[in-house]
């Protein structure tokens, strides 16, 4: 049993905190940086670093009985100059106390603070926080990143809205407010698998508040739409990865309405969910001491001279050297699935798919959401199959209650029969839906049906498809494939990298290089 003392200095919070494993408390001091007008600004940022940072630790030490036996910091990602500030302080508080030093990844410490309260196993996470929206799930030693904006983290989205108008940073807790009196109407809904976009969606309520909407209106529809956005991928994460147990981490996390739909989305899929209490939502050193003990108690340390900081320090990257227990898995019917936006019932030879209501999402944007789904899912599924891509035959539509009837095809889905055969099959089905102007929207290991004596495949869920001639949506293809091979395979490097070629030779090289601009837009503190 041991006591850590944490030091987080990401971007706003200069936080110092003490955890004691033995008693499993946690005193946390926090000196947040409010700018006094527009967003934050990075030197005003270090400045107040600089000053507040010595003040919180001096107040923690009235709190430290005991010297600690190690001293986390938080390494990234964040904001250099107050990264380094912080980790100056933690390199001199461990050579004082001569104890271990220990660099923690911030976006890992938001979800394992979670999984420490909770005491889940091995849950999907959304990360929402200010310059983030990511949802992290477990796999083989890493925390994979399921999907991410592609753009804006959510609290920057809401940030700027609330900035235009003229309200003080941060802006979520106003717009929350002002959105209790609004009325919904429609504004851009963009998912990607479980990648999304918040900038067109912030730009659109801006222009709708400057046409004279009602703030409020606007308000309630721009929260309604974001937080639609992270439920509806958030369970497609825990379907990806037949997960039944949800954590909720960073300062958009305080949102009461995020939160109730996402508990309303765990509840109605047979999911736990779980949310820390405030003072651990938002940036805290005492979600850095808690991750920080994990990792001293298994050895998880780095010399001083190496403890340069890392701005864009990607949860993806961290080995995961601490214990983390086997998955806890769903109980899933032999007749009956769950699926992320349906129920699919089926027999020896019919699959039937319904899109159920979903009680967390705005009725108005739910209606046209499976309206729209079903049909271009019935559309494409017949278009792709014309073009010689294996579908299963349609055997009936009822558009009044969102249905459609399969012939079933395969007998178990990719991810619980990966091979290099069946991933190039993908990937070669994949670039001829794309030369014929088509994309499939969602084409994920759990959206592909493969036959267990054969590496045939069959693309199945076009819900999210489109027709389009843009590079950009070839590749988002490409990129939803291959996180979630990430997301399900021990080996996904080597399957991917031959697949490529595949995809080379019979579609364009260009969505390859839009690929990898794609690639490089994850983005973090």
């Amino acid at each position: 049993m041991t006591v850590t003392l944490g030091i987080e200095g990401t971007a706003w919070a200069a936080s110092a905190a003490i955890f004691d494993s033995n008693s499993d408390t946690v005193h946390i001091e926090t000196l947040p940086y409010l700018p006094d007008s527009g967003g934050l600004h990075p030197r005003e940022a270090a400045e107040h670093m600089r000053k507040a940072l010595p003040k919180v630790l001096e107040t923690i030490f009235t709190n430290l009985e005991t010297p600690p036996d190690s001293v986390a910091f938080s390494r990234g990602p964040g904001l250099g100059p107050c990264l380094r500030i912080c980790a100056t302080a933690a390199r001199a508080l461990a050579g004082t106390f001569n104890v271990p030093l220990i660099g923690v990844n911030h976006m890992l410490a938001h979800l394992e603070v979670g999984r420490h309260f909770s005491g889940f196993s091995t849950p999907v996470c959304l990360n929402a926080s200010g310059a983030n929206a990511h949802l992290l799930g477990y796999h083989d030693g890493y925390y994979r990143v399921l999907g991410e904006t592609m753009d804006t983290g959510v609290g920057n989205a809401l940030d700027k809205f609330a900035r235009h108008v003229g309200w003080a940073h941060p802006g979520g807790p106003q717009i929350e407010k002002t959105a209790l009196d609004g009325s919904f109407f429609d504004l851009p809904y963009i998912v990607k698998g479980m990648d999304f976009s918040f900038s067109g969606l912030t730009t659109a309520a801006i222009a709708a508040y400057d046409q004279g909407h009602p703030i409020e209106d606007v308000c309630f529809s721009l929260q309604e739409t974001i937080f639609s956005i992270l439920t509806e991928v958030s369970e497609r994460a825990l379907s990806l990865l037949h997960c039944d147990e949800f954590i909720l981490g960073g300062g958009v996390g305080n949102n009461t309405r995020l939160q109730d739909m996402l508990e309303t989305m765990c509840t109605d899929r047979g999911a736990q969910f779980f949310a820390p209490e405030p003072r651990f939502l938002s940036d805290n050193a005492g979600m850095i001491a808690i991750l920080g003990s994990y990792m001293f108690d298994v050895g998880d340390t780095i010399p001083i001279e190496d403890s340069h900081v890392l701005s864009n320090f990607r949860p993806n990257t961290v080995k995961v050297t601490w214990p983390v227990p086997s998955r806890s898995l769903s109980t899933i019917s032999p007749s009956t699935i769950q699926g992320s936006e349906a129920l699919v019932e089926f027999d020896a030879n019919t699959v039937r798919k319904r899109r159920l209501p979903k009680p967390y999402r705005n009725p108005t944007m739910d209606l046209r959401l499976r309206r729209h789904r079903t049909n271009i899912e019935a559309r494409l599924t017949h278009e792709a199959r014309k073009i010689g891509i294996p579908t299963p035959l349609i055997k009936g539509i009822d558009p009044l209650n969102f249905t459609l009837e399969f012939q079933k095809v395969g007998d178990a889905d990719l991810s619980e029969g990966l091979n290099q055969q069946r991933v190039e099959n993908v990937v070669n089905y994949l670039s001829l839906l794309h030369s014929s102007g088509i994309v499939h929207g969602d084409p994920t290991t759990r959206n592909i049906r493969i036959d267990s004596t054969s590496d045939k495949v069959y693309l199945i869920d076009f819900g999210l498809g489109f027709h389009t001639d843009n590079i950009e949506d070839y590749a988002m293809d490409l990129h939803i494939f291959k996180e979630s091979l990430v997301g399900t395979s021990s080996n996904y490097e080597e399957l991917w990298n031959r697949a490529t070629s595949v995809y080379e030779g019979h579609g364009s090289p260009h969505v390859l290089t839009r690929l990898q601009e794609i690639e490089s837009r994850g983005r973090y503190l």
